[in-house]
């Protein structure tokens, strides 16, 4: 199998360089405190064609498959063996609401499952990545990687959820599980970094409908560090379907809780939310 050692540098380098200029438009920007959940940016498109410029430049035979449909986008293969599939600001609402919660998300997907991805954080300039059989890793600013793994934790009374912001009532993952501790942010890159690097136990996304582009890298980093990703009834993440949608949910969890969180959603009556 190929080692991907490659790639992983190059997505590395493209998501500095995006960091680099979402540093500077974040700073500039003037903040919107109703931000909507649809809501798009130049920023993200500028990030977006930075990133796909240098992937492009080393990889023009690949494939390609990104949020905005921007032009350089549109100029580049979308159907391939390799493909590169690129959020290039996960939580544009935390952007636009300068919150702080946002991230880049590159992924490579290739034989068929992600087999490179990265999440980096802007507003603290941390990154988190992984590649097929070699582990999960993070560092923030110059500091050099450190490898990290989910957080071994076996009770869901116990357990550490993150999940979106919440609207005045409990979310299905707070029924659910009963968690002793929720985290909130707007980025599902980070709310699978978390999952990652142990600082939270389980992410449930229940919303009707995402893309590839959400989920993919953060994916990687839950399973190389030892976790687990399904769909919210158990099944596997299929990807590359119809305009990239996902609609069967999400569940990412440090893979020890895995089935007693299945189990416990099959007991909740629910329905998905659009937003």
């Amino acid at each position: 199998m190929p080692s991907y050692d490659y790639e992983l540098e190059i997505a590395l380098a493209a998501a500095r360089n995006a960091t680099d200029y979402l540093r500077e438009a974040y700073d500039q920007f003037v903040v919107i405190p109703d931000a909507p959940v649809s809501i798009s940016t130049e920023a993200d498109k500028a990030s977006q064609d930075l990133i796909l410029n240098e992937l492009s430049k080393v990889f023009p035979s690949d494939a390609y498959c990104a949020e905005e449909p921007t032009q350089k986008l549109q100029s580049l293969a979308r159907q391939g063996d390799r493909i590169w599939v690129i959020d290039p600001i996960d939580g544009t609402r935390g952007f636009a609401r300068k919150n702080g919660q946002f991230s880049v998300m590159i992924a490579l997907f290739a034989g068929g499952e992600p087999v490179v991805g990265v999440v980096a954080e802007p507003a603290l300039n941390r990154y988190t990545f992984a590649k097929k059989f070699g582990g999960t890793f993070f560092f923030e600013g110059a500091n050099l990687p450190r490898r990290c793994r989910v957080n071994p934790q076996n009770y869901l009374s116990e357990c550490t959820l993150v999940q979106s912001h919440a609207k005045g009532k409990p979310q299905l993952g707070e029924i659910a599980f009963g968690p002793k501790k929720t985290l909130q942010t707007y980025s599902a890159g980070i709310k699978m970094a978390l999952v990652a690097r142990g600082e939270a136990d389980i992410y449930l996304n229940d919303y009707s409908l995402f893309h590839d582009w959400d989920i993919m890298a953060g994916h990687i980093l839950v399973t190389e560090a030892g976790g687990r990703v399904t769909t919210i009834s158990g099944n596997e993440i299929q990807y590359l379907q119809q305009n990239f949608d996902q609609s069967e949910g999400l569940i990412a969890s440090n893979g020890l809780l895995h089935e007693a969180a299945l189990n416990a959603l099959r007991q909740v009556p629910y329905e998905r939310r659009s937003e």
